[in-house]
């Protein structure tokens, strides 16, 4: 369907026979996490999504190609490749005309799920308003996709290292609904809640479904973020993970640490100061929503076999 998209046979087959197909990130795996913990995390994932009756799609660029669906190899070749790029819709252009290989972050794993036709989306947190945007401008071009592309995004809320209450004001100036899976709190990422409401509350996949469907069966266009708490096990104290920001944003900013390369470190200052916990936590929450998204996706599809979706 297009020259620079590259789809493998077992998600092609799924979309073809309109079988729930979860689409997942690639950045988590190339800037998201050290190796070999990436690699486990990756295969561990798309595990949990067949054992839940749905197909994975990773999706990354290898060498100038865009590929949906990743084998073994690719997967462990992204984790351990230098030199990867972060790829949004900014970067697709230059990457894939220098052949370049390429992790895709939300917004562009967003992006082209949209081209090829998934619906549904699962990853750790979503990016949002950085902490000092009034100033900076440093806006995620996640919020943007997600605002007009059809994508339901499971997520654990937006990461902890964002504004959250700039980004929810954003997020409904763009009509994007927020829904709490079985909460009424938004999750902060390392912990299960915040001080922020989320739009709705829904306690059923199927009830998810249910919205995502009358949503875009009415032809209103965008996304919806579903935020699925970490597993109460995993959850992590306010006060450790506040903390713990706090330390690694002023050293960001005494390193003049700007753009894209803010995230990745905040997360690798956060592991070294809790000491591995967030790591911890970070892989039992991508889990978590691997299995939301997938029974999201199944009910999204089931009977449902028409044009709405």
């Amino acid at each position: 369907m297009n020259q620079y998209i590259e789809i493998s046979h077992e998600v092609k087959q799924a979309l073809y026979e309109k079988r729930p197909v979860v689409a997942l990130e690639s950045t988590i795996i190339s800037h998201g996490m050290p190796y070999p913990e990436n690699v486990k995390m990756a295969l561990e994932v798309e595990k949990i999504i067949r054992e839940e009756g749905a197909v994975p799609a990773t999706i990354a660029i290898i060498d100038g190609m865009i590929k949906v669906g990743l084998s073994h190899d690719d997967i462990t070749y992204l984790a351990q490749a230098k030199d990867v790029y972060k790829v949004g819709k900014r970067d697709f252009g230059y990457v894939l005309s220098q052949k370049k290989t390429g992790a895709t972050t939300v917004s562009g794993t967003a992006l082209i799920s949209h081209l090829v036709g998934i619906k549904v989306f699962a990853t750790g947190g979503i990016g949002g308003v950085h902490r000092g945007a009034q100033e900076t401008f440093d806006i995620s071009r996640d919020l943007e996709e997600i605002s007009h592309l059809h994508i339901a995004i499971v997520c654990a809320g937006a990461k902890s290292i964002l504004d959250l209450g700039l980004t929810l004001e954003y997020l409904e100036t763009k009509g994007v609904e927020v829904i709490g899976y079985q909460t009424d709190s938004l999750p902060a990422f390392y912990s299960k809640d915040s001080k922020y409401n989320v739009n709705y509350r829904l306690d059923t996949p199927k009830e998810i479904a249910e919205l995502i469907k009358t949503k875009w069966g009415l032809g209103l266009s965008g996304g919806v973020v579903v935020a699925n708490p970490i597993p109460d096990a995993y959850s992590m104290d306010h006060n450790i993970i506040d903390q713990a920001i706090e330390k690694a944003l002023q050293e960001a900013k005494e390193k003049d640490i700007k753009g894209q390369e803010v995230t990745p470190f905040l997360l690798s200052k956060i592991k070294e100061i809790t000491g591995g916990d967030s790591l911890k936590s970070n892989i039992e929450l991508v889990y978590n929503n691997a299995r939301l998204a997938s029974k999201i996706a199944y009910h999204l599809f089931e009977g449902c076999k028409h044009t709405l979706i």
